[in-house]
């Protein structure tokens, strides 16, 4: 019987794939068989990450590309089209945050977080949906968070991304069902990534280590959650375990909204 983790033969395109809940999704996803290509901004960070997983045997590759232009989505996945000559998974992680509140945010902060969350998400999905049709279906995972449904302080701009996501995602599962495409949500909790350590410093936080633990004593589970954490969940809705799964919201917060 198969093993309906085994990710072997099958393509994935992760966004912001190269650092944090991405980076951990892209050696999981490729522990499991399957070719991960990362797109992102840096290249140099990039390359480094490509580096590393392909000296454990995983197959990856790194494009650099920015989410938030067409043509360069449209470029990266025609690109993905020609080595690889199919598409199974698209994790749609790439986001940013400036912690502000409305009255605070300008204008160009408002658009940037906006851009790269939200119009990212729906530029890869643009491109990458024809690309899973012809390969018979697929996956796609767009990155949520706890705060896209229960709101956080200081944060207007992110909770509108997130917010809009989830009903996003939502919308495109209905869509594209008959497609044999599934569409999810994953949410995380604060997670130790360098995106959470940013927010310390754009909050004033002066102490990285008691704010880091401070992210994770309010919750049940009463620890911070790890890049791994997320790329689980990543793994089961890209999986056939999930196969009867779509238009859902999976919370991953340690209990944080509980």
């Amino acid at each position: 019987m198969k093993d309906p983790l085994d990710l072997t033969g099958k393509v994935a395109v992760i966004t912001g794939g190269a650092s944090g809940i991405g980076l951990g999704a892209t050696e999981l996803l490729a522990e499991h068989g399957a070719t991960v290509v990362m797109i992102g901004t840096n290249p140099a960070k990039g390359k480094k990450a490509e580096e590393e997983l392909k000296a454990k045997g995983l197959n990856v590759k790194f494009l650099q590309g920015d989410v938030t232009k067409e043509a360069s989505c449209k470029e990266n996945l025609e690109q993905v089209e020609r080595e690889f000559g199919r598409l199974d998974i698209l994790f749609n992680n790439a986001g940013a945050t400036v912690r502000k509140k409305v009255t605070d945010l300008t204008e160009e902060e408002w658009d940037f977080v906006l851009d790269v969350g939200l119009k990212g998400t729906f530029l890869m999905s643009k491109y990458a949906i024809p690309l899973m049709k012809e390969s018979g279906g697929g996956s796609i995972i767009n990155c949520g968070s706890g705060w896209g449904l229960k709101g956080g302080n200081l944060a207007a701009a992110y909770n509108a991304v997130k917010g809009g996501i989830v009903i996003m995602t939502r919308g495109m599962a209905i869509d594209h069902g008959p497609d044999n495409i599934r569409v999810n949500s994953v949410n995380p909790g604060d997670t130790d990534t360098e995106m959470l350590r940013d927010e310390g410093v754009q909050t004033g936080e002066t102490n990285m280590e008691e704010y880091l633990k401070d992210c994770g004593v309010g919750r049940p589970l009463s620890r911070l959650g790890k890049p791994r954490d997320i790329a689980n969940a990543v793994l089961f809705l890209a999986s056939d375990l999930s196969s009867w799964i779509t238009g859902t919201a999976i919370v991953v917060d340690g209990g944080g909204i509980a």
